[in-house]
């Protein structure tokens, strides 16, 4: 009950020891009426003061641990606010105004959310009164277990004494605020008082009239009535335990039940006392409570932390009973069809587990065009499909986060029915989803993780199916792999070389080796194209089909472009230096790869001519080489660039041609002054005869750029058959291994006397 004094916003105090003193007037003014104290309202506050800083620490420690509030409520009893409206008034003032009043104590840099705050708060008010209700009960249970074997023992008292002794123990009997029962040692019900037939239902004589022995409950702990035949023959006083019963009309009423023996004056048993304190409601909320917090509130699915505890057990080795594995509220799978129900002790048959994740392929779609009220309907569908796919004993649904699901299956033949689960998922899926008069079809990715229990941990298991999940989309989509652990190793790997990549430039981890550019003619060295590796710390020297697509992807290609051209032309303008001193005879001219990520950057011609001025190579000694793939269909914006390069003097390669299938026609308009030809052209060259149809091809090529005054160089030479084939073909320059494979500068000085000489 929130008190009906609202505080004025306007006089709110700013300061937190100020807000913290009106959060506790508040709080007296609520309960003070409901006190059965000698203290004035202005000491009561006092005594409630650092109650209210208990609550309002709790609320914001780091690691929340909601046990104070459980001091804080037991406090209230101690200060004889016993009244169960005291109780009420409390929780209400909490719930309305903790967080008003203590949350910027709570959280003065702004880290917690809102929700998190209200969540905690919401412990907090249980832990409370758990804390107010066991202190009342003990309370409870102190005086009036003391008065009732007083009573009793009292009978054979003198008439007077036991006349005063009785009324005593009645008016405690009668006004207990909890239930209270006596019966014989056979278990015959001989007394109960108002409030126990209250909890019963009503009705006296059904619970008057009825036997201890028949108020058994499947629900029941195993051991309680052991303890209660222990009790009845005297080898123990008393035992306490939650119990549940059934009422008349068949509902269960939860109880933390203490039953003690009385004994006569030698100490022989003679009844047995029962205190039960009414739980159900204080059950039901935790129940709800633990529901909130495990399921997702928008699907109803379990979420997160649920599906993590489910993982857990299913990967988990260890032996596990049929109520145990069902607590959570998911099917017994460890035990289905193989245990008769109440086993206790044995191990779980063929512990297996299949999981599927699944992931919505173009939901972002939908909520950019629809809205995010469109996309959380489609979301709700797409749960209930799912939880309609998973019926089976051992399956079980849950919703992540966002459009990522996760279906997960246990038992000795996951194998197969992992892969039928995904099947069904898909199908499910592929029915048409109707939103606001239109109907979307509904496409996802699934990964699929299937093994032992035991053999890996739940993290390990949710990140090869994400993994997995990510092949299936990059694979098209609307289907579903297998982990395989060969391809989770190349993306752990993958992602490990990704987030190392930013400090690899910075720590100098990459370096240059050049592969020399050979005239066909006279076998002369006419250049040199950088080639950039990378070393790593741990997995060695990696090649740029390694690193080049993860620098691509995060960004990383511009800057690293920008250093691989500028240690390109330093090493140029140093060769051209060697030249002039007659300690080198070439190469002079240096080709650079560019990449697509490059070609969109709008520095690409600053930074060039930057670099070209600063270091003081001509344009013509640089030439940069861009596939043909990046140029098919390529705009004049795209084509800009390039051109302006061109102007100044600076070549252009197109790499890789033919193997991008564009128009001949176009090599017109693309501001290109080489071919680099692709070296599966030239493969049937590398003996003698020569592949009759790889010559033409060539020839034609040849020709054609030669008419387009364009020069070819040749990719791959490997044999010099290979290499005669293609001088006598007129192709101008070559690379390949048949000359040298790249490596240092260093070693194009050996190669370049050489031919010198």
């Amino acid at each position: 009950m929130v008190p009906a004094e609202v505080p004025d916003a306007e006089a709110e105090p700013d300061g937190l020891e100020d807000r913290l003193r009106r959060f506790v007037t508040i709080w007296s003014r609520a309960i003070f009426p409901a006190t059965a104290t000698s203290l004035t309202r202005p000491e009561f506050e006092q005594h409630l003061l650092p109650l209210a800083r208990s609550l309002r620490d709790a609320l914001h420690d780091r690691i929340f641990d909601a046990t104070p509030a459980h001091g804080v409520g037991a406090a209230l009893v101690g200060a004889h606010c016993t009244d169960p409206d005291a109780l009420a008034r409390s929780l209400g003032v909490v719930d309305a105004y903790l967080v008003l009043y203590c949350g910027e104590a709570a959280d003065p840099a702004g880290e917690l959310a809102a929700d998190e705050l209200r969540a905690r708060c919401a412990r907090l008010q249980a832990t409370f009164a758990a804390g107010f209700a066991q202190a009342l009960r003990e309370r409870t249970l102190a005086e009036q277990e003391a008065i009732a074997r007083s009573a009793l023992a009292a009978r054979g008292a003198a008439e007077d004494a036991l006349h005063a002794t009785e009324a005593r123990f009645r008016a405690v009997f009668e006004g207990a605020a909890i239930g209270i029962g006596i019966a014989d040692l056979d278990g015959r019900v001989l007394e109960v008082n108002d409030t126990l037939t209250r909890m019963f239902g009503g009705l006296e004589h059904h619970v008057r009239s009825r036997n201890v022995s028949e108020w058994v409950h499947p629900d029941d702990a195993p051991q309680v009535w052991g303890m209660y035949k222990e009790l009845i023959r005297g080898e123990r006083d008393n035992f306490r335990t939650e119990k549940p019963f059934f009422r008349n009309d068949g509902t269960v009423l939860w109880t933390n039940l203490t039953v003690s023996l009385l004994r006569d004056v030698d100490g022989v048993p003679q009844y047995q006392l029962a205190l039960l304190e009414d739980t159900t409601e204080r059950r039901l909320l935790t129940l709800r409570l633990r529901y909130e917090a495990t399921h997702d509130a928008l699907t109803g699915l379990p979420n997160r932390t649920l599906f993590f505890e489910r993982l857990e057990k299913a990967l988990a080795p260890a032996r596990e009973t049929p109520k145990d594995a069902a607590k959570d509220g998911t099917r017994d799978e460890a035990n289905s069809g193989t245990k008769e129900a109440g086993s206790t002790s044995a191990p779980r048959p063929a512990a297996r587990f299949g999981l599927c994740y699944l992931d919505l392929d173009g939901f972002k779609a939908i909520n950019d065009s629809l809205g995010h009220s469109a996309g959380d309907r489609m979301l709700v569908e797409v749960a209930d499909r799912l939880q309609s796919c998973a019926t089976a004993p051992g399956e079980m649904v849950a919703r992540l986060g966002g459009d990522e699901f996760v279906a997960l299956t246990t038992g000795p033949d996951t194998q197969r029915e992992v892969g039928e689960l995904a099947a069904r998922i898909l199908g499910a899926l592929a029915t048409p989803i109707s939103l606001d008069g239109r109907e979307f079809t509904v496409r996802g990715s699934i990964g699929i993780v299937e093994g032992k229990a035991g053999e890996s941990t739940a993290a390990e298991v949710l990140r090869s199916a994400d993994i997995t999940m990510y092949r299936a989309k990059s694979a098209g989509g609307n289907r579903f792999e297998h982990a395989d652990a060969e391809a989770d190793a190349r993306a752990i790997t993958r992602h490990g070389l990704t987030t190392s990549l930013p400090t690899a430039l910075e720590r100098g981890e990459f370096f240059i080796e050049y592969q020399p550019l050979v005239h066909l003619a006279d076998g002369t060295v006419h250049g040199a194209e950088a080639l950039v590796r990378w070393s790593h710390p741990t997995h060695g020297v990696l090649g740029p089909d390694r690193f080049i697509p993860l620098a691509e992807h995060t960004g990383l290609i511009v800057p690293l472009g920008r250093w691989v051209l500028e240690q390109s032309v330093l090493q140029a303008r140093a060769w051209q230096e060697e030249l002039a001193a007659g300690t080198f005879a070439g190469p002079v001219r240096i080709n650079v790869n560019l990449s697509p990520a490059q070609l969109h950057h709008p520095g690409l011609v600053s930074d060039t001519v930057e670099v070209l001025e600063r270091i003081g190579l001509p344009p013509g000694s640089l030439c940069l080489e861009v596939t043909e793939s990046a140029l098919i269909g390529a705009d004049e914006d795209l084509l800009k660039p390039l051109r302006q390069l061109a102007e100044m003097g600076v070549d252009i390669a197109l790499d890789d041609f033919g193997t991008g299938y564009s128009n001949l026609a176009n090599l017109r308009r693309l501001p290109v002054s080489v071919l680099k030809l692709d070296r599966s052209f030239t493969q049937g060259m590398q003996q003698h005869p020569a592949d009759p149809v790889d010559l033409k091809i060539v020839e034609g090529i040849v020709s054609l750029a030669h008419g387009l005054e364009l020069g070819v160089t040749v990719e791959g030479v490997e044999t010099g058959a290979q290499a005669e084939h293609l001088r006598r073909l007129g192709c101008d320059t070559a690379q390949g291994w048949y000359y040298a494979r790249p490596g240092p500068p260093e070693m194009l000085h050996t190669l370049s006397m050489a031919d010198a000489v």
